[in-house]
């Protein structure tokens, strides 16, 4: 599993981490009960503390995104469709709010950033 941690980045490293573990599972990158690396593995792999890797995990767990079984490790949990879409829906949100703000300090009108983001849906 490729997670990439950014010490630039302002974002809490648990953050990033579950960040990308949930972007694998919503894209089918991780599938419905695959096994995760064990938290210390992890944490030897990104070469942080394992508190980190089990906040994370934890986080992830709670999120419904991944089951822990005492003994066995943690795994992709039993896809949700209802949980999948509301992460893309929370994740396309986070994007353009960050693209209305952008608009707004570029002085576009409402109708130029609705015709672009029109044009570039269009356009996948």
């Amino acid at each position: 599993m490729d997670i990439i941690i950014s010490n630039v980045d302002g974002t809490p490293i648990y953050e990033q981490i579950v960040r990308q573990i949930k972007g694998l599972i919503v894209s089918d990158g991780l599938k419905s009960g695959e096994a995760l690396p064990s938290m210390r593995l992890l944490a030897k792999e990104l070469r942080i503390s394992v508190i980190t890797t089990k906040r994370a995990y934890e986080e992830l767990e709670r999120d419904g995104f991944i089951t822990t079984q005492t003994g066995r490790g943690s795994f992709v949990a039993p896809r949700n469709a209802e949980l999948m879409r509301e992460e893309v829906l929370r994740t396309v949100e986070g994007h353009l709010t960050r693209a209305v703000e952008a608009a707004h300090m570029g002085a576009l009108c409402k109708d130029e950033f609705l015709d672009m983001a029109a044009t570039l849906f269009e356009e996948e």
